[in-house]
C-alpha cells in the first residue's frame, strides 16, 4: 500500500472497495447533500456536462465541509456515475416499477456510461471523465422482475449494478469495468500520479 492517503467524499462501498483494490489509503467522508433533489439535472444541460458538473459539485462541498470540521487537509476524491440512453439521463429509480421502466429500456440496446472523478488537493481541482459503451442482452419480462425482487437496482443509476446479478445481462462491454461500477481505478490513478501523489 502506497503512502498516499486521501478522504472520499463518497458513501458508496463499490468506490471504497476498489480504492483499496488498487492500495489507497481512505477515509470515506459524510458530507451533507444540499437540500432539495438529489443532483438534479438542469434544463438543457447535456448528461456529459451533468455528470461533471455533479462530480465537481460533490469535491468543492467537501473541500468546504473537512475546512469547517477542522479535519487534515487530505487530498479529496469525489465521484459521479451517470448512466445515458439515447441522450437521456437515467438516474436512480424512485421505485421497483421505474426500476423496471430503465431495465426494459436498457434491454437489448447499448447504452454508455459515463463516471466523472474529481481529485481536489492544495487548491487544484483535477477532473477527469470515463466513458464506457454497455450493451445489455434482450431481457424477459421474468428476469426483469426477478431482478427487481432481488432489491439490486435500487440505488444504482439506471437501475443495475455491474459486478452483481445484472452482470449475466451484459452481453459486451468496451471501456473501463471499473468505471461501470461507478469509479474507474485507471484515471484515478493518473489524477494521483498528476498531483505527485504516490499509487499502489
Amino acid at each position: 500500500m502506497s503512502d498516499t492517503f486521501i478522504f472520499l467524499a463518497s458513501a458508496s462501498p463499490r468506490r471504497h472497495e476498489l480504492l483499496n483494490q488498487i492500495g489507497i489509503a481512505h477515509q470515506v467522508i459524510d458530507v451533507p447533500s444540499p437540500p432539495g433533489e438529489d443532483e438534479p439535472q438542469h434544463i438543457d444541460e447535456s448528461p456529459a456536462d451533468y455528470v461533471l458538473r455533479t462530480a465537481l459539485e460533490k469535491a468543492e462541498r467537501a473541500v468546504a465541509w473537512v475546512s469547517q470540521q477542522g479535519l487534515p487537509a487530505h487530498p479529496i476524491l469525489s465521484a459521479d456515475t451517470t448512466v445515458i440512453l439515447d441522450g437521456a439521463v437515467l438516474g436512480k429509480p424512485k421505485d421497483a416499477a421505474d426500476a423496471k421502466r430503465m431495465l426494459g429500456l436498457l434491454s437489448g440496446h447499448t447504452h454508455e456510461v459515463r463516471t466523472a472523478v474529481v481529485l481536489a488537493h492544495e487548491g487544484h481541482i483535477d477532473r477527469r471523465v470515463s466513458v464506457t459503451q454497455v450493451r445489455f442482452a434482450a431481457l424477459s419480462t421474468e428476469e426483469i422482475d426477478a431482478y427487481c425482487d432481488s432489491g439490486e437496482p435500487f440505488g444504482k443509476a439506471g437501475a443495475y449494478g455491474i459486478q452483481g446479478r445484472a452482470g449475466a445481462f451484459v452481453e459486451s462491454i468496451e471501456g473501463s469495468y471499473s468505471g461501470v461500477m461507478g469509479l474507474p481505478v485507471y484515471d484515478v490513478a493518473q489524477l494521483l500520479k498528476a498531483r505527485g501523489l504516490q499509487v499502489g
